[in-house]
């Protein structure tokens, strides 16, 4: 059976949640045959894998959630109008890339986040502190991702949903979809790279998510909810420019069984609650507007 959740997923809150993450509008679109349109060249290319890597974190969430995803937008660079977006004057949906401010501001916000007690089979930390910060490091947790070598983006949001995943939604069906958008976004991902299709990426090939920054939603003793600021880059080969973009994810995080776990109902109650809300700018650490935008920035812990 599908999670259930206080409310339906309503096509509103479909639409909410496109808006919310940033996705690309082919983005849980899985129809194998589907017609793609016209090949892009490779700096097109490049620009596609960066937004599929940004969307390519929020996998879990949407497929847990079951929503129809039939419409979205791609990633905006901040402050860019809808013309400049290529929004509806401009004809279209486009990527506009962001790029950082050469002058460094520092950050008002700083948090240094609480490590796991351990490390799974999976190489992923457990064991979080029952804190609001120890909630934000697990859902941080869950932001890192990386694909390179023999280990793809099936292994990596596999491994998530096994070290993550609240009890309640580990139920085959689930694990089904969870598996079956990660294949389809490796396969897009290898192709938007050059890649091939199967076995290990090219030497220097990757694609590497980190988060740098988090907003707190709201928070209690048995559920916390935030947005996660992450950096995606991706590279194409040893030879080819690293690339980079930012991406924004409203998650939350139940605590059971003496740990905090990715919840999808806890997410979804988020996402209801910030509903018609504007959340807050995706900006890199040291601009400006990161401060202004209400992000505290994350500390490496030593």
């Amino acid at each position: 059976m599908a999670p259930e959740f206080d409310a339906p997923i309503t096509k509103p809150l479909a639409d909410h949640l496109l808006h919310q993450l940033n996705l690309p509008s082919d983005f849980g679109d899985h129809h194998p045959q589907r017609d793609r349109g016209p090949a892009v060249s490779s700096g097109n290319r490049l620009n596609k894998a960066r937004l599929r890597g940004a969307s390519v974190l929020t996998v879990i969430v949407l497929m847990m959630t079951g929503c129809s995803l039939d419409d979205g937008e791609l990633l905006r660079r901040p402050g860019a109008s809808q013309t400049e977006a290529g929004g509806e004057e401009g004809g279209g949906k486009r990527d506009s890339p962001y790029v950082p401010p050469e002058e460094w501001s520092e950050p008002q916000r700083w948090a240094v986040l609480p490590r796991g007690e351990e490390v799974d089979g999976h190489d992923n930390e457990v064991g979080f502190p029952h804190t609001e910060q120890g909630a934000v490091a697990m859902l941080t947790a869950v932001q890192s991702a990386v694909a390179e070598g023999e280990h793809s983006l099936v292994d990596e949001q596999m491994s998530i949903f096994d070290s993550y995943m609240v009890s309640a939604d580990r139920t085959e069906a689930t694990e089904t979809r969870v598996r079956q958008a990660a294949e389809q976004a490796d396969a897009d991902l290898r192709r938007d790279l050059g890649a091939p299709a199967e076995g290990a990426l090219p030497p220097g090939a990757y694609l590497r998510g980190v988060a740098v920054g988090f907003q707190i939603i709201d928070a209690s003793a048995g559920e916390v909810s935030a947005y996660v600021l992450s950096r995606v880059t991706t590279k194409a080969s040893e030879t080819a420019e690293e690339d980079s973009a930012y991406s924004r994810t409203l998650l939350a995080a139940e605590w059971e069984g003496g740990d905090w776990r990715l919840s999808s109902a806890a997410s979804a109650r988020a996402m209801q609650e910030t509903q018609g809300q504007t959340p807050p700018e995706m900006v890199a650490p040291g601009d400006e507007a990161f401060n202004s935008a209400g992000w505290t920035a994350i500390r490496e812990a030593s």
